[in-house]
């Protein structure tokens, strides 16, 4: 089942890395075909009623927007669910695809490894409910020997401004920023003026359905409440180089990493 185009030349490779890199993110289109994703759909909304867990509740985030408590109106939406890897033949292929773990491998350097710590999961912002999460960086909370790590998020529907998609700041994923930048949950503070600068240069990642976006862990991306009247649905799976280890005894390191083989 094949979910790359089969006629990537090398020149689009390099194309994509060079995007990458100085980016540090860059989209693929039209990367799922469209009988693959029309089953991912439904096995989502399978899952979502009655609710297959395990899952994060918007109430459990305590984001802008999102309900206070579980008794409180909205409060049994989920935001995601988890552990995506194991849910179904279907996301085990669509993490494991040889011909995206080649690109990915061309983006690392190296042979690479599924992280079933992180992300692997499915992101379901719904209407109504949703929240906004603020700028951040998923290394924050990771740990690695190296903040070098790669997630792809799948679009199985169109992802625009009005429904929550994602925006991101290009070339963060160079940057250092100093301590003071972030609040207490290590999200930029909004009201110092060198964040200021950093947020007027975002950029909303429109995808149409089908799509893979690649951002890197260092990138500071946020997103939008989901104003639509449709759930917005996104695999998500995060991957690290075979040199790059979680370290141990971290929540990082919870779950064994999966390499994966390459044609």
């Amino acid at each position: 089942m094949s979910l790359l185009p089969t006629d990537i030349s090398e020149a689009a490779l390099t194309a994509y890395k060079s995007e990458f890199d100085h980016q540090g993110y860059v989209v693929v289109p039209g990367v799922l075909e469209n009988g693959l994703r029309q089953r991912l759909i439904d096995q989502v909304r399978q899952a979502m009623d009655p609710l297959v867990g395990p899952a994060e509740f918007e109430a459990d985030v305590g984001y802008p927007g999102s309900p206070k408590d579980r008794t409180a109106p909205g409060g049994s939406t989920p935001r995601r669910l988890l552990h995506a890897y194991a849910r179904s033949n279907e996301f085990k292929l669509l993490a494991m695809q040889p011909k995206m773990a080649a690109l990915l491998q061309r983006l690392m350097g190296e042979g690479i490894c599924l992280s079933q710590c992180h992300h692997n999961c499915i992101m379901t912002k719904h209407p109504g409910f949703s929240s906004a999460t603020l700028w951040h960086q998923d290394i924050r909370y990771w740990s690695f020997q190296h903040p070098d790590l790669i997630s792809a998020w799948y679009a199985l529907g169109e992802e625009t401004a009005e429904n929550g998609a994602l925006q991101v700041i290009p070339g963060t994923h160079l940057l250092d920023i100093e301590a003071a930048r972030f609040d207490g949950e290590l999200f930029l503070r909004p009201e110092l003026p060198e964040n200021q600068g950093l947020i007027n240069a975002a950029e909303t990642v429109s995808l149409s359905a089908g799509d893979m976006l690649l951002f890197h862990c260092r990138l500071f991306h946020a997103a939008g409440r989901n104003g639509s009247d449709a759930v917005k649905l996104s695999p998500v799976f995060t991957y690290h180089g075979k040199s790059n280890r979680p370290l141990p005894e971290t929540r990082s390191d919870r779950f064994p990493s999966i390499e994966i083989d390459y044609a």
